[in-house]
C-alpha cells in the first residue's frame, strides 16, 4: 500500500490544521491506520489510530484536541488538529497496518509557532 500525506504547514499556537492521508494499492488485509509523529531528537510516537471497525485511540497528549477519521470508500484517513501547541511541532506520518507489517508515508511537517 502506498501512502501520501498532505496538509502540513506553519500555524500559530491555538490554531488548527487538517492532515490528510491518501492510500492506494491493495487495501486487502489492512487492520488499521493511524498517525504518528517525530519531533527533532525524539523517537517516533503514536498520535492516533483507527481500526477497521472505526474504533479510535489517542495518545494522552492529544486527547480532546485531535480527531482521527477514516473514509473506507475513499481510502483516506484524516487528522483534524485543533488547539495546537508548540509541542505538537513534528513530522507527521501516516501509517497502515497490513497483517503485522506497517507501511509509512513520507511525512508532512507541522510547525506550531508561539
Amino acid at each position: 500500500v502506498h501512502l501520501v500525506e498532505s496538509g502540513g504547514g506553519l500555524v500559530q499556537a491555538g490554531g488548527s490544521l487538517t492532515l490528510s492521508c491518501a492510500a492506494s494499492g491493495s487495501m486487502f488485509g489492512i487492520r488499521g491506520m493511524g498517525w504518528y509523529r517525530q519531533a527533532p531528537g525524539k523517537q517516533r510516537e503514536v498520535v492516533a489510530t483507527v481500526n477497521t471497525l472505526g474504533n479510535t485511540n489517542y495518545s494522552d497528549s492529544v486527547k480532546g484536541r485531535l480527531t482521527i477519521s477514516r473514509d473506507n470508500a475513499k481510502n483516506t484517513v484524516d487528522l483534524q488538529m485543533n488547539s495546537l501547541k508548540r509541542e505538537d511541532t513534528a513530522l507527521y506520518y501516516c501509517s497502515a497496518l497490513l497483517g503485522v507489517t506497517y507501511s509509512w508515508g513520507q511525512g508532512t511537517q507541522v510547525t506550531v509557532s508561539s
